[in-house]
């Protein structure tokens, strides 16, 4: 036996503690494992012994968080990611390959079309591009080349979908995979792999945090299909925290709550601003004005949290509006617990062409909500006081002080 100095008991003691007794999980924040020997460490390396090997791509934590996704999505395995766009090029990185394409529809987060046409275009991987609900253009666009075929349904931030299983038909038709990101409704309230897609990949920061503190990306499928991607992982390290994982876990237990409780919150505020004046239409999917509402409700379980609609007639109006508001926050993110507003022109899409925009629907007078947890008589509250403020500020210089006080204080 040999003497051990105190300076190397202090890094020892209590190393190996044990936390299986422990209500909530812990948080494994390491970055190695301890093999019991030199065998083991060589059979958890090469993957013939279970286990963890190493934090960029196993971690007790992450798996939890990674299981507890697939549960919710009804899938044979997940694998989580450092964001959602980590996530997404995983999936190309897994999936395509030079002289192949992508079929992805127009109607989707600004960066991943740039993703796609600045980044993965370079590889030699061509990408179409085709409206969301144009399916005679998917058809043609979808070839034995293709590998992937991506949207976002709903889509952001004008609420249009595509119906998943014809989708999925026209995908399988030519072996290509459906990649649905269902960031949106989260499994609460649509599960596409029982619709038909092949991999489901959320933007995990959103719905499934649902407080604003962290980025993080997860996609579900089948073993097949996930296990190339936890090599993509493995390989090239997109890698999500333990920490950020023990937060998502967590969140995920409060998951259904939030969303119906956003859910009828967001109904009731899209009902209500589609009756206000300088409000030329709303785009939400649970209102039976929107031409998808019926097939939003076949195949979903509600409508989520985001909507958006035109305040006025042009940017200046949009902007009025916006700085007004003083509870809801001027923020771009999407899905926390407190409101936010944003407008898309200048934002999340300020990076596609006008004529991009303007085939999306991204007008310059159109805002974007998130509802949050707050009643929904504060934040109607809050909308009321903004569009009077917006209506004032167009009031001409002619008019009398006592004229514009009368007008601004008109119901909306």
């Amino acid at each position: 036996m040999f003497d051990i100095q105190s300076d190397s008991q202090v890094l020892r003691q209590g190393q190996f503690a044990d936390y299986s007794d422990s209500f909530c999980e812990p948080i494994a924040m390491t970055s190695a494992y301890r093999f019991q020997s030199a065998e083991q460490a060589a059979a958890r390396f090469s993957g013939a012994e279970p286990g963890h090997v190493y934090s960029r791509f196993t971690n007790p934590s992450v798996h939890v968080f990674e299981e507890r996704v697939a549960l919710l999505e009804v899938a044979e395995g997940a694998v989580a990611f450092a964001s959602g766009m980590a996530a997404l090029t995983a999936v190309m990185m897994a999936f395509a390959e030079s002289g192949s394409n992508i079929v992805c529809s127009r109607d989707v987060f600004g960066t991943t079309l740039v993703a796609l046409r600045s980044y993965f275009a370079r590889f030699g991987v061509e990408v179409r591009v085709v409206g969301l609900m144009d399916y005679a253009a998917w058809e043609q666009a979808i070839d034995q080349q293709t590998r992937l075929v991506f949207v976002e349904t709903p889509s952001n931030p004008m609420q249009d979908i595509v119906n998943i299983a014809v989708l999925a038909g026209l995908a399988h038709a030519k072996n290509a995979l459906l990649v649905v990101d269902n960031t949106l409704l989260t499994p609460i309230m649509q599960q596409p792999l029982l619709l038909g897609a092949d991999l489901v990949l959320h933007s995990a920061g959103k719905y499934m945090d649902g407080q604003g503190r962290c980025v993080a990306g997860v996609v579900c499928g089948a073993l097949p299909l996930i296990t190339p991607l936890r090599g993509v992982l493995r390989t090239l390290g997109f890698s999500l925290s333990p920490m950020n994982a023990w937060l998502l876990l967590k969140s995920l237990e409060m998951l259904s709550l939030r969303m119906m409780q956003i859910n009828q919150s967001a109904l009731q505020l899209a009902t209500w601003l589609e009756q206000q004046q300088d409000v030329q239409a709303v785009y939400y999917s649970g209102l039976k004005s929107h031409p998808c509402h019926e097939l939003a409700c076949q195949q979903q379980a509600g409508f989520g949290g985001v909507f958006s609609f035109k305040a006025g007639t042009d940017r200046h109006d949009a902007w009025v509006f916006i700085n007004a508001l003083r509870l809801i926050s001027i923020a771009t993110n999407i899905g926390d617990t407190r409101s936010m507003v944003t407008h898309p022109a200048s934002t999340t899409h300020g990076r596609l062409s006008p004529e991009e925009r303007q085939q999306s629907g991204i007008s310059e007078n159109l805002v974007r909500l998130s509802i949050g947890l707050e009643t929904s008589d504060d934040l109607i509250q809050d909308l009321t006081q903004a569009l009077i403020q917006m209506r004032s500020a167009r009031l001409p210089h002619s008019f009398s002080l006592p004229q514009a006080s009368a007008l601004a204080s008109l119901q909306c």
